[in-house]
């Protein structure tokens, strides 16, 4: 599989106790982790895929990684193919909010796919989905991702593999709370020379540009006085060898 960008469109929806919502523009990209791409020298600093920003052993590759925490969660990999949405290290700045992994048999046929979930102190959490034909899953909250949200609640995800269109969707579901909805929508485009500098000017150091919007609502939430959640300790979840 070729490398391929998706310009994005990503929204924030709060319900209760305050009414809040957010749109930011961004971009993905979506990879095969077997055949990560390979551009332009003078390119390669805006596009680094490096395992320390993902799950697992930050001196292995991704793809290693993600082979290590299937097996110790007892599912089989064969080494088929593993696709990859997420953001690429920047001019030395990462943020990856949501990174998805979907795991393919030899076959082709999907065997698994891992949500994985950064918050803004530098944390990470991986949710092993079990999805349905149409990329839905449903899985207990257990990651602090938000100072205004506690570790309660039911996550409903829509998580299909994109094609010409990205659609994803993650709803948070709590008693007597209407839901939270985050959303990310996108056109594909392939990841051409042209393509990279596209989105590289029109949405400079995209990593850093996410994090202060995202900053920017919570202190807008604080002022409004939206509660915060006291953050619990958080264990280092990695992949067993």
């Amino acid at each position: 599989m070729i490398p391929y960008l998706y310009a994005t469109t990503i929204k924030h929806v709060r319900r209760t106790p305050l009414r809040n919502e957010f749109t930011y523009r961004s971009y993905s990209w979506f990879v095969d982790l077997e055949n990560l791409p390979q551009l332009p020298r003078l390119l390669q600093p805006f596009a680094v895929f490096s395992a320390a920003d993902h799950l697992g052993d930050p001196g292995s590759s991704i793809r290693g990684n993600v082979r290590s925490f299937l097996r110790a969660r007892g599912i089989d990999d064969d080494g088929g193919p593993v696709t990859m949405l997420g953001s690429a290290r920047v001019l030395g700045h990462v943020f990856n909010p949501l990174t998805l992994f979907w795991c393919h048999a030899l076959d082709g046929s999907l065997t698994a796919v891992i949500a994985e979930v950064h918050n803004t102190y530098g944390e990470r959490h991986c949710y092993l989905l079990d999805v349905d034909g149409h990329g839905r899953a449903q899985t207990d909250k257990e990651f602090y991702v938000s100072p205004f949200n506690d570790v309660s609640g039911t996550y409903d995800m829509r998580v299909p593999e994109p094609d010409e269109q990205l659609k994803v969707s993650i709803t948070l579901h709590r008693d007597d709370q209407a839901p939270f909805v985050a959303a990310m929508s996108g056109q594909r485009l392939p990841a051409s020379t042209r393509n990279v500098v596209r989105m590289i000017t029109a949405i400079p150091l995209a990593p850093l540009r996410a994090a202060a919007q995202i900053r920017w609502q919570g202190i807008k939430l604080w002022l409004r006085r939206l509660p915060v959640r006291t953050r619990p300790h958080h264990e280092s979840q990695e992949a067993v060898k």
